[in-house]
């Protein structure tokens, strides 16, 4: 039989991070939310935790753990709030796990330590302008003078790429051409700071008020050959394959939100009259947190899939895009019933719902929109 229980590690590291969430970041991250401000305390708590470092090996600074811990813990924290739950997926998946995977011993030693302990935030550099979820049409280009890599183009929509703590972003660019007309994309890692790399005022965003998000622009940026990230000409395969990865992610913080918004209904209607009674007192309303509930167990048995046959080494692209719609539409779906329920009282931003409405939104858009995720299951069923 399939057994759905969490071994005593991973349920011991979910209520820590569960405490955290509710005892250090719910009571002050609204207020960091509306002043659309970086929480660098809470993020240098996570640190601290050694969430950053969850599936890194111990030798890069890592706590030694797997993909599906990561997961865990960002459900947790989405429950709360996901600006911090971004922050982390962002800083991991798409910040650091592109130089583990596919860095060298010197990029590892020299980049990993930091972001393992949420010292320093990677960025990744995909999206452009006029790219959106066409990731191939990327303007961005990269040509070697002597042993410098020149670069000039631009990103948008980037997360992490402009706080203090921000070390580096590895991006795509056009280097050459293949032998069959088609663009030769690599991956070059660009650290803060560097000449020709600038970064834009944070943006004013719908949701995700307070993590970092940017249009990074390059104008002969010159970085050492050396910074060539995997293979020359193997970019868009080697970020395909990291945003694989981070669908799981963003599906276990689209259903921490969606269980955040149970969570916060539950609570409310047991305070909330209407007409002489508790609202949770109407079948309409325990119907409609039934229906909730029921998106939040078929989202998280999703993302369970996906992570396992990850953490076990098995293709998992089309349970990754599974759990990314499924996860995303539960989010979307249960905010804005949460909504509904909480009344004139979820319009406002002083309650979480308010925030989780603002915020769900972006969980069908970023990482392959939900369209783009379809796609991805249609092909693997050879719908092509």
């Amino acid at each position: 039989m399939i057994d759905f229980r969490l071994d005593e590690e991973h349920e011991a590291l979910r209520k820590t991070v569960q405490e955290f969430a509710r005892e250090e970041v719910a009571p002050v991250i609204g207020d960091f939310y509306e002043r659309e401000e970086f929480p660098y305390q809470i993020v240098a708590k996570m640190g601290r935790m050694g969430l950053f470092g969850l599936p890194f090996p111990e030798e890069h600074g890592g706590m030694g753990g797997d993909y599906f811990a990561l997961c865990l813990a960002l459900e947790e924290l989405g429950r709360v709030d996901s600006s911090v739950a971004v922050t982390l997926e962002a800083g991991v998946s798409l910040g650091a796990m592109p130089i583990y995977r596919f860095g060298t011993d010197e990029q590892k030693r020299r980049w990993l330590p930091a972001l393992c302990a949420g010292e320093a935030l990677g960025g990744f550099g995909l999206t452009e302008p006029g790219g959106g979820s066409d990731a191939g049409a990327t303007r961005t280009t990269a040509r070697l003078d002597g042993d410098q890599w020149v670069i000039n183009g631009s990103k948008a929509f980037i997360t992490n790429s402009g706080t203090d703590i921000t070390s580096l972003v590895t991006v795509t660019a056009v280097t050459g051409t293949e032998p069959g007309g088609h663009k030769e994309i690599s991956t070059i890692i660009v650290p803060s700071g560097t000449p020709g790399f600038a970064v834009s005022k944070k943006y004013s965003k719908v949701g995700w008020s307070a993590s970092d998000t940017r249009e990074l622009s390059f104008t002969d940026c010159r970085v050492p050959e050396e910074n060539l990230l995997g293979e020359r000409g193997r970019g868009y395969a080697q970020f395909l394959s990291i945003l694989d990865e981070g669908r799981v992610a963003i599906a276990a913080l689209s259903v921490g939100l969606a269980q955040g918004c149970v969570d916060e209904c539950v609570r409310y209607v047991h305070e909330r009259e209407a007409f002489g009674r508790k609202i949770g007192e109407y079948q309409a309303i325990q119907f409609k947190i039934a229906d909730m509930e029921a998106r939040v167990h078929t989202a998280r048995l999703a993302y369970y899939a996906a992570a396992a046959k990850l953490v076990r080494g098995e293709p998992f692209k089309k349970e990754a895009a599974i759990a990314k719609l499924v996860g995303s539409n539960a989010a979307m779906d249960n905010a804005r019933d949460a909504t509904q329920i909480f009344g004139g009282y979820g319009f406002m931003n002083e309650f979480p719902v308010g925030r989780f409405y603002r915020d769900a939104k972006i969980l069908e858009i970023g990482e392959g929109t939900s369209e783009v995720q379809r796609m991805l299951i249609a092909r693997e069923l050879g719908l092509r």
